[in-house]
């Protein structure tokens, strides 16, 4: 089954517009036909995890235990969980287990991981390689336009996602790729 990675906030508390649109998300995923990846742990993260579980679909959490000793392991809806040992580690791995990835709103966390997988696909496309498709809230294309020295082409590597309807188009135009390598 292919995955998409998503990244958002530990903070998102259940109940909440934050938690509600996440779990918005996963279901959406998950009824296009593909599993989620996320960081495993509370938050976005598992509303998006609880959402892709409800509606049938496979949930890898990507953890990073040495990190964060305080949490009790993965989020009651993850599947499979595949401890990272860093930061670095565990952002790469979210990465590269899905063919495209998502962003929720989220702190300086989430930031990290929306800059890596631009980042990434930024030098992919001055060597002229495959990209992998980043949606992203639009919410934060109001700290990344006025932040940060971007060009046009730059931005054109990100995809608002402002509705649900935004971001069925976004996985519907999704093109098929092999599984992901475990």
């Amino acid at each position: 089954m292919q995955l998409i990675t998503v990244f958002g906030s530990s903070r998102a508390q259940p109940g909440t517009p934050a938690f509600v649109e996440a779990h918005a998300w996963g279901r959406a995923i998950a009824q296009a036909g593909f599993g989620v990846a996320t960081g495993g742990y509370n938050g976005a993260m598992e509303a998006v995890s609880q959402g892709a579980k409800e509606a049938g679909g496979l949930v890898i959490g990507i953890t990073a235990p040495s990190l964060f000793p305080q949490r009790n392991g993965p989020n009651l809806h993850v599947d499979l969980e595949l401890p990272s040992s860093s930061l670095l580690t565990r952002i790469e791995r979210l990465i590269d287990v899905s063919v495209a990835c998502l962003a929720l709103p989220g702190g300086v966390g989430t930031l990290a991981e929306i800059l890596a997988a631009w980042n990434l696909n930024h030098i992919a496309q001055l060597h002229g390689k495959p990209l992998k498709p980043l949606g992203v809230h639009v919410g934060w294309l109001e700290v990344i336009r006025p932040g940060l020295e971007v060009t046009p082409d730059n931005l054109e590597l990100l995809t608002p996602i402002d509705s649900l309807q935004s971001l069925k188009r976004f996985l519907n135009g999704l093109p098929s790729s092999p599984a992901p390598r475990r």
